[in-house]
């Protein structure tokens, strides 16, 4: 009989042990065949499974180290691009609003010049109407003059009632 036979057999007939002594192992030539069977599955199983599947599983951790590698290189490129972006935006900003204070020079500069022009042509028709007014007083009173002498002759002829010589 076969010693698997006989170590199933003789576990048949024996009575439940407790479940730390139910393992018992049997050195006999089952083992040296199972362990020289496991050494040839091995040998003839490494370079036709184990190797080519250890070589898959490298290729694609080293796929994945290198979509890894090439995603952080895309986020670094898309941090400096960012960089880029956002440092050319500020310039941008620093000069539009040097452009907008420019403008605001040149339209205040501008509203000065216009205020000015306008007081001074506002002073000179002030001053023509002045120098007329100043004309046609000068011209009344050389007209009163002229005219004050027979003025004072019809005046003291109508008080006196009279003709008043001169």
């Amino acid at each position: 009989m076969s010693p698997l036979v006989e170590s199933a057999a003789r576990a048949a007939e024996t009575p439940l042990r407790p479940l730390l002594a139910a393992v018992t192992v049997d050195l006999d030539r089952s083992v040296l065949i199972q362990v020289v069977l496991f050494s040839v599955l091995i040998v003839l199983l490494k370079p036709v499974l184990f190797d080519p599947m250890l070589r898959v599983f490298a290729l694609r951790e080293e796929r994945t180290e290198g979509a890894r590698a090439e995603a952080r290189a895309m986020q670094e490129r898309a941090a400096e691009i960012l960089a880029n972006y956002e440092k050319e935006l500020a310039k941008i900003r620093v000069v539009a609003a040097e452009e907008r204070d420019k403008v605001r020079s040149e339209t205040a500069k501008l509203e000065a010049s216009i205020l000015e022009e306008a007081q001074q042509a506002s002073t000179q028709i002030l001053e023509e109407g002045r120098a007329k007014i100043a004309a046609e007083l000068q011209g009344i009173r050389a007209e009163l003059e002229k005219q004050s002498g027979a003025l004072a002759n019809d005046i003291a002829r109508q008080v006196l009632g009279r003709e008043v010589s001169q």
